[in-house]
């Protein structure tokens, strides 16, 4: 993920340093989900992720689009730093937000320095910064310590195609010879393994290069591959087979239940 981090941190004109803060922020998971509701390599909460731009729906979370959510984080740190010109309060800011940096800068006396107003902020914050510089570290001058890279299985090169049309994994999978766990590993943006590409807005499928031109190739029959197990009428959402046809039991009732906190939906 480094040279995409890369690039968009240097369009942006801002250190190339911060590749690092994703380490600490999802362990670079692009599927890594917090009990906050944070999601992503950079970990974005909702509210966040819509005001730069990223799509949250139930078929698609942007959030965890390493490309898209790359860009947004750039922005979002930018400007971040530019309300105080430094580093340390920036990365603070975007741990636990800029109003609980503000507090702590006024009850520290108006300093603006993170070690001065290191025991007016939130716990998790207090630690955030020094992680942050560890693993810099860590990273930087992981050969001094005998650290070194192990190999991925990931494709070293992909590319990307558009998709015009509702697809699921499974036929990609079963046209390409791709296994369903590597096309999720490529794009997890995608919830469900479904692509809602519909009404002319078409989305992107990430794919190793060497297989881009096979999709190319057959796409027509991988669109068509079993569509109607996938999207009966071509429809995205789906009746599944376990409740299709079967109507309420005579005896039953409706009950309407307002959730409380704490509550899950195993019970």
């Amino acid at each position: 993920y480094f040279p995409m981090f890369e690039e968009a941190l240097d369009a942006h004109n801002l250190p190339l340093e911060l590749k690092f803060l994703p380490i600490i922020e999802s362990a670079l998971n692009p599927r890594a989900f917090s009990r906050a509701g944070a999601s992503g390599l950079w970990q974005f909460m909702y509210y966040t992720g819509k005001r730069y731009g990223l799509q949250v729906n139930s078929y698609v979370d942007d959030r965890c689009d390493p490309q898209k959510a790359t860009w947004a984080a750039a922005k979002f740190l930018g400007e971040l730093y530019s309300i105080y010109n430094n580093w340390h309060l920036a990365i603070a800011e975007y741990n636990c937000g800029p109003g609980n940096v503000n507090r702590a800068i006024a009850r520290s006396g108006g300093h603006k320095d993170f070690w001065k107003i290191y025991h007016y902020l939130p716990r998790e914050t207090r630690g955030y910064v020094p992680a942050f510089i560890a693993a810099a570290y860590a990273m930087t001058y992981a050969s001094e310590h005998q650290l070194y890279a192990t190999s991925t299985n990931k494709p070293l090169a992909s590319d990307t195609i558009m998709v015009t049309k509702p697809l699921h994994f499974e036929q990609v999978s079963a046209r390409l010879g791709l296994p369903v766990d590597l096309l999720r590993e490529l794009n997890p943006q995608y919830r469900h393994d479904i692509i809602p590409a519909a009404n002319g807005k078409n989305y992107s499928l990430k794919l190793p290069v060497e297989i881009s031109l096979a999709f190319a190739a057959q796409e027509d029959s991988i669109y068509g591959y079993q569509r109607e197990k996938y999207f009966p009428d071509n429809k995205i959402v789906a009746v599944s087979d376990a409740t299709a046809g079967h109507a309420a039991p005579a005896n039953s009732a409706k009950l309407i239940y307002t959730v409380k906190s704490g509550d899950v939906p195993g019970s």
